[in-house]
């Protein structure tokens, strides 16, 4: 069962979720539903995404491929309400207060890069 506590505090991270998507939607302008379907296929799909056209076969993406193909030629949003939106917009925090972030930190085979030896990876 959910404290009290722990319940308001994931309708709370619901609000501001829902507030963000409300927001971004206001950002598209042309060719607006099928961006914003082409932006939940992108953080909704399993794994990396290789190639617009595999979006098309997400859940979240209910148009076809040249519906996807029009946004991404033809459609618009306005970037200064972006970048507005973007700063704007709460950072999740833990318990303590501390910012909560998430990183891709998966390994990508690159033989001929450098290094350097003097970095570690630390994990909090």
């Amino acid at each position: 069962m959910k404290s009290l506590a722990a319940e308001q505090s994931s309708d709370a991270a619901l609000g501001v979720l829902s507030h963000f998507r409300v927001q971004f939607y206001d950002c598209l302008y042309t060719r607006a539903d099928a961006l914003f379907e082409l932006t939940d296929a992108v953080l909704c799909s399993d794994g990396p995404v290789t190639s617009l056209v595999e979006l098309t076969l997400t859940a979240e993406h209910r148009r076809g491929h040249g519906a996807m193909y029009d946004a991404v030629n033809h459609g618009w949003l306005e970037p200064r309400r972006l970048r507005r939106l973007l700063a704007f917009t709460p950072l999740p925090r833990a318990a303590d207060g501390r910012i909560v972030l998430a990183v891709d930190v998966s390994n990508w085979l690159r033989p001929d890069a450098p290094t350097s030896p003097e970095l570690l990876f630390c994990h909090v």
